[in-house]
């Protein structure tokens, strides 16, 4: 979760409390996956989803209410809406998602050919496996994405404030 906000600034419902949690639904599904059936993954990525949406449409609307010239309000709002949700499908869902995916398939496989434990050992054995590498690869991954938008996306945008997005 990221840093507590400084003492009389605003919290963040979606970065500051453990709503945030709701954005690593589909990790936690992608570890399960070799447990649970498809639909309960596809389900942690609904949830996911969902979560990215809302945070999005959060910062729309906080940058829609800040004091400002309306001529730059609609531009200011798209680009808190696009930047956000961008920014969380590939922090919260994409990357990491696929990142678990494989780590869970690749110690599924080796864990097959390596050793002769059962099936069940195996497969919870890798899902523990994909529980435990979710808070190591959160923080390279924000970042990562930070690089990749600051590189690319937020190029683009007039010169309206960039929004924070971790």
């Amino acid at each position: 979760m990221s840093e507590m906000p400084p003492r009389g600034a605003e919290r963040d419902l979606f970065r500051d409390t453990w709503v945030r949690y709701l954005g690593y639904a589909n990790e936690v599904g992608e570890a399960f996956r070799s447990l649970v059936p498809a639909a309960v993954v596809w389900l942690s990525y609904g949830v996911s989803s969902s979560y990215v949406l809302a945070d999005a449409i959060d910062k729309g609307k906080k940058a829609r209410d800040m004091p400002s010239p309306e001529a730059g309000r609609s531009t200011r709002v798209t680009v808190a809406v696009v930047d956000t949700f961008v920014w969380q499908a590939l922090a919260s869902v994409a990357i990491p998602g696929f990142t678990i995916n494989r780590v869970c398939a690749a110690s599924l496989y080796i864990l097959g050919t390596a050793t002769r434990w059962p099936l069940a050992v195996r497969k919870w054995t890798t899902t523990a496996l994909g529980l435990l590498v979710i808070p190591v690869i959160i923080h390279p991954i924000d970042r990562s994405v930070d690089f990749l938008l600051d590189s690319s996306l937020r190029k683009l945008y007039p010169s309206v404030e960039k929004p924070s997005s971790s």
